[in-house]
């Protein structure tokens, strides 16, 4: 009978006290990696469960812990000391908040529940694994005018969860938030800038600026004069050209208008000796890898310096007076007998107005030579 009641009792135990110590060691974490930014603050929680015979007389966190060694709890690490927070809740509900996270702080982060009972510890293995990242924007290599190109704000490992706001220069573009990608239709030179990205909720966090260059062929191509002003027959004149273009134009070639072929090259054209031969309208075309674009034309024109005025003023006087000359010879001896006989009455009617004068005209030593001979030959006899 005794025999039999002690085998009772023992089928008895063998049903209760697995009953009693059904409730065993268990910690659940809420995920078992965290990509987290650098400089950001994180939470890592877990959730545990012991036996009911034991009493928990400690419970934290420790860093890349090892199975059967003394685990350091973090708030007696000095790196954590001022950047760590245990939250423990009433649902058994244990929190780590860590500030200010670094690269450093990568790795596999555990609970530790410490009992009344010596070496009736628990360990959370394997823990979180909290993995320490930083935003930067990647764009393509080269981009030109009239691509559509695609920047990405791209991390080591996936933030969950995480929606992006995108920067130029600084200032929010609203209208492009939402994806790590950013899409920019048919670009041209405004859309050259600074770019950078930050998760929402870690605004403060934005990438070092990624610079966006957008290459397009030369445009609004211009020539100056130099010296400005008139130029005058003798001068040093130069051209300059210059132009907008990315990269910049290194070939540069000048025409003048109506000729065919170049009449230099280079970003200046000079002119040594300028003369009325050079006067035109010359223009120059600049040229990079992705295209040329000539300048509107410029017009050079000698004006004569003031020797060389003088000397054509004098010369077309003298010309004008030697002319005048001439004609008023050609006018003489084109006149006609009539006109002589004119002349001569004239005159014949201008001796006879005075006595004394139709007396020298009477004076026979003025009218004869023959008279002249007569008389001196009287005089020698």
């Amino acid at each position: 009978m005794k025999v039999r009641m002690f085998r009772l009792f023992s089928l008895i135990s063998l049903f209760v006290i697995p009953g009693i110590c059904s409730q065993e060691w268990e910690i659940q974490y809420s995920n078992m990696m965290k990509c987290v930014l650098k400089g950001s603050t994180t939470s890592l929680s877990g959730t545990y469960k012991h036996p009911d015979r034991l009493t928990m007389t400690e419970i934290y966190w420790t860093l890349n812990p090892v199975k059967d060694q003394e685990n350091i709890n973090l708030l007696n690490l000095p790196d954590y000391r001022d950047r760590v927070q245990y939250f423990p809740n009433k649902d058994k509900t244990f929190v780590l908040t860590l500030s200010n996270v670094r690269h450093e702080d990568e790795g596999r982060y555990c609970l530790r529940i410490v009992t009344n009972k010596e070496k009736q510890t628990y360990l959370g293995f394997p823990g979180i694994e909290l993995r320490v990242t930083e935003l930067r924007v990647e764009i393509p290599e080269e981009v030109v005018e009239k691509d559509s190109p695609v920047l990405f704000c791209n991390t080591t490992c996936i933030l969950s969860g995480t929606d992006f706001i995108w920067y130029k220069n600084g200032k929010r573009l609203s209208e492009r938030s939402g994806t790590n990608q950013l899409l920019l239709q048919l670009v041209s030179s405004d859309d050259t800038g600074n770019y950078s990205c930050a998760a929402r909720d870690q605004e403060h966090l934005p990438t070092p600026a990624v610079t966006l260059s957008v290459r397009y062929p030369p445009k609004s191509v211009s020539v100056s004069i130099s010296p400005s002003g008139e130029i005058v027959s003798g001068d040093s004149v130069t051209l300059n050209c210059s132009s907008d273009s990315n990269p910049p134009a290194l070939n540069f070639s000048w025409f003048k208008e109506n000729e065919t072929s170049a009449v230099g090259s280079g970003q200046s054209f000079s002119i040594s000796s300028f003369s009325s031969s050079f006067s035109g309208r010359f223009y120059c075309e600049a040229q990079n890898k992705y295209g040329s674009q000539r300048s509107e034309s410029v017009s050079l024109t000698v004006k004569e310096s003031s020797w060389s005025l003088i000397t054509v003023t004098v010369g077309i006087t003298a010309a004008v007076v030697m002319t005048v000359i001439v004609m008023l010879l050609i006018r003489r001896n084109r006149v006609t007998p009539s006109e002589e006989q004119k002349h001569r009455g004239s005159r014949q009617h201008k001796t006879v107005e005075s006595p004394e004068d139709a007396y020298m005209t009477l004076d026979p030593k003025s009218r004869c030579s023959e008279y002249d001979t007569l008389d001196n030959m009287k005089r020698r006899a």
